[in-house]
């Protein structure tokens, strides 16, 4: 019953997200997720390409990490004969986002864009909002579970706390599950190790 109106009534199809970053501002970024859902960049404007649809009431959300320039959070050295991009560009802007859509009766799509601004950043995680922080413990138990590889020091515990201040109201119990999912995957990567040898 929940979930009824959202598959039932599409609001949009063939939606298509494109983001461009400003290479004067942001040296890396990494989407987390969405692997089997990546388009070619020549794909956005081609309507004969099926993306992905949006129900009533659904909402999809895209969680890049990114390192500034002259940021500790880099990882990786600059490349020597990589084109400089970086002349004349506005420095006030991180990203550049499109998104495409179809009406559900429509052939044609339409496009959306929107300048993301540097005076965007939020610097205190605790000055974002509830759906924001519980997203990104979701993401970092995603990548945990993947082996860790790009989580830094950041470990089950520290997911667990930042989904628990983020839970929110949480009138179907959905958050709730999630905080035991974590708590199941803590309690077995730290659980001894046992090793049977057989003759």
């Amino acid at each position: 019953m929940d979930e009824l109106n959202s598959t039932m009534m599409t609001i949009a199809k063939d939606v298509k997200i494109q983001i461009e970053f400003n290479p004067a501002v942001v040296s890396e970024y990494r989407l987390l997720g969405y692997e089997n859902r990546l388009l070619n960049r020549e794909d956005f404007n081609n309507d004969k390409v099926d993306a992905g649809e949006i129900g009533a009431g659904h909402t999809v959300t895209a969680i890049y990490e990114i390192s500034l320039n002259s940021s500790k959070g880099l990882r990786i050295e600059p490349l020597r004969y990589q084109e400089d991009k970086k002349r004349n560009i506005d420095l006030d802007e991180i990203a550049f986002l499109r998104l495409r859509y179809k009406e559900p009766e429509e052939d044609n799509s339409k496009l959306m864009e929107w300048v993301i601004g540097r005076d965007e950043i939020i610097e205190d995680p605790e000055q974002t909002s509830n759906a924001f922080r519980f997203a990104a413990a979701v993401a970092s138990f995603a990548q945990q579970l993947r082996g860790a590889v790009n989580t830094g020091e950041f470990t089950y515990d520290d997911i667990a706390e930042l989904a628990q201040q983020a839970r929110g109201k949480d009138p179907f119990g959905y958050r709730g599950e999630f905080l035991g999912l974590v708590n199941l995957a803590r309690s077995i990567s730290q659980s001894p190790k046992h090793v049977q040898v057989t003759h």
